[in-house]
């Protein structure tokens, strides 16, 4: 693993977290340059055998959020292994982990604990639903989809409701946690201080649902499922077109003005039901057939060229595939290749700083001689930065066939 020259460089975070909030958080903390320290229990993180799809038999789920970590597998049950875990809480600038709230207060590894052994730890603590009230509540993403009201937004009007195609608050939750620990080390670096910083799904839904929450809390509205169709703005969805469908957005008077000249009617534009975004709302059910007769004219890449062509946002529905292959002749290289395994390339650019790609995501215990040996030497820096420990057979196997199902160490 190459050492790290990113801006959080030097500072080492013990990740005790698993499956996707702590470890996408802290691999956004890895790309910028943190030593990340992955603490599995024996059997590994869950989503090493989340297959298919796979890569080399180890579940691409994994692949897709643990680059540039170590990974140290422990049984906190076990009185040796408890200490190496004591002993790298001490040493960690960051520590995080997603067990259920107080699950690790047996293992002397909560935040009183921890701060006990190094006051300057900043200690993440990520959950479902908080630590009070729902602190017995499991926290997986599609519970927290439906229970904050997403999934009642989600589909079409006279249909079920359905979960996003990813785990969205478990992402979002993993990026609220990165801007909580960022703050708290600037915090630290102004006043010597740790502290800690609690994050979970529900509250991170509740704010990543933005204008909807606020229909109901600011405007006595609950909204309901619209499908496709925005609830403030319109045109601002899909639309058919003479061989397929293509998303039309006009955001204010100016551009429903170029959309209608576009196609042909500039008298939309003044029209007495449309001349607004309020009326064009309103109205929206007799301004939908207009639009769709217009743009059956013609194929949906004919209207996407001639709309961009007219500065008007617009775009096709692209699977992943289309996604990532736009993305590519966009430029934005949003692939990189680390250690044989492709990933996807963190989305912040730094003019002096930038992320860097060192290891591919670790095999279980793939490090674990080496961060022993740091911890045993009270070595300074980090793992990498002290002399490499004598490699044993076991450690030279786990890193040779990676890893195997695991658990979720903690959901318990």
């Amino acid at each position: 693993m190459a050492v790290s020259e990113g801006p959080l460089s030097g500072i080492v975070v013990a990740d005790f977290s698993r499956v996707l909030a702590g470890p996408y958080a802290t691999m956004l903390l890895a790309d910028l340059g943190a030593e990340v320290i992955k603490v599995e229990g024996p059997a590994g993180d869950d989503t090493r055998g989340w297959v298919p799809p796979r890569r080399d038999d180890v579940g691409t789920y994994y692949l897709a959020v643990n680059r540039n970590k170590r990974s140290i597998a422990l049984d906190l049950k076990d009185a040796d292994d408890l200490s190496v875990a004591h002993a790298l809480s001490a040493r960690a600038d960051v520590f995080i982990q997603n067990f259920k709230p107080g699950g690790l207060a047996r293992f002397g590894l909560d935040y009183e604990a921890v701060r006990g052994r190094n006051e300057r730890t900043i200690y993440c603590s990520i959950s479902g639903f908080g630590a009070e009230g729902g602190a017995k509540l499991p926290g997986y993403d599609l519970l927290v989809q439906g229970m904050s009201g997403l999934m009642s937004l989600t589909g079409s009007p006279d249909g079920p409701p359905f979960r996003a195609g990813i785990s969205v608050f478990d992402v979002m939750t993993g990026l609220q946690s990165v801007i909580g620990i960022l703050a708290a080390l600037h915090h630290r670096d102004e006043t010597g201080e740790g502290q800690h910083i609690e994050t979970n799904l529900l509250s991170t839904a509740l704010s990543t649902l933005v204008n909807q929450t606020s229909a109901y809390v600011a405007g006595g509205v609950v909204p309901t499922r619209m499908g496709n169709a925005h609830l403030s703005l319109f045109p601002y969805e899909p639309l058919q077109t003479g061989d397929g469908e293509l998303i039309v957005v006009a955001g204010n008077n100016g551009q429903f003005r170029r959309l209608a000249e576009v196609l042909g009617h500039p008298e939309w534009a003044d029209d007495p039901r449309f001349d607004t975004i309020g009326r064009r709302n309103e109205n929206r059910e007799e301004l939908r057939p207009l639009l769709l007769e217009a743009l059956s004219a013609k194929s949906a890449q004919d209207w996407f060229a001639i709309l961009t062509e007219a500065g008007l946002p617009c775009g096709p529905i692209n699977t992943v595939q289309g996604g990532v292959e736009l993305a590519e002749r966009l430029g934005l290289q949003p692939v990189v290749e680390v250690g044989g395994v492709p990933t996807v390339r963190n989305p912040i650019g730094f003019s002096l700083t930038p992320p860097t790609y060192r290891s591919a995501p670790p095999a279980l215990d793939q490090h674990g001689a080496e961060i022993r040996h740091w911890l045993a030497t009270g070595a300074a820096g980090h793992p990498g930065a002290a002399p490499a420990a004598p490699a044993t057979a076991a450690t030279a196997a786990t890193a040779a066939t990676g890893a195997t199902n695991g658990t979720e160490a903690g959901r318990d």
